[in-house]
């Protein structure tokens, strides 16, 4: 069900922003919003802004959560990433990570991709 969907998502969310906690990143928002375009997690390391999509799946059955990832919806996290670096007058690096999530019985499967994905050759 699409409640069940959103759960998993949700749960998948507060798992990723842990695990970063864990690696030395500060959280600075999750759940972004830009009237479509949203971003998961945005994080900071050192003086680097991450942007964070976050896939999540009960299990690899369908594919893994990464193969989820368009051309579409890396536009719309791109043009988020870019509204929220006006927002706060950053202008430096970014960098998009990709976390991907299998909530299979146990502990769950997390794959960190840094720099899955850049917007173009454009630099922010």
């Amino acid at each position: 069900t699409l409640a069940e969907h959103n759960q998993t998502g949700i749960k998948g969310e507060m798992i990723a922003a842990n695990y970063l906690r864990e690696k030395g990143y500060q959280i600075i928002e999750c759940n972004k919003k830009f009237g479509r375009a949203e971003i998961d997690i945005i994080a900071k390391i050192g003086n680097e802004y991450v942007f964070v999509e976050v896939k999540t799946r009960k299990t690899a059955y369908f594919g893994f959560p990464e193969e989820a990832i368009n051309d579409k919806k890396i536009g719309l996290m791109t043009l988020a990433a870019e509204l929220f670096c006006e927002e706060i007058a950053l202008n430096t690096e970014v960098r998009f990570d990709l976390i991907s999530l299998i909530l299979q019985t146990g502990k769950p499967e997390i794959i960190h991709i840094e720099d899955a994905f850049f917007f173009g050759s454009e630099e922010f």
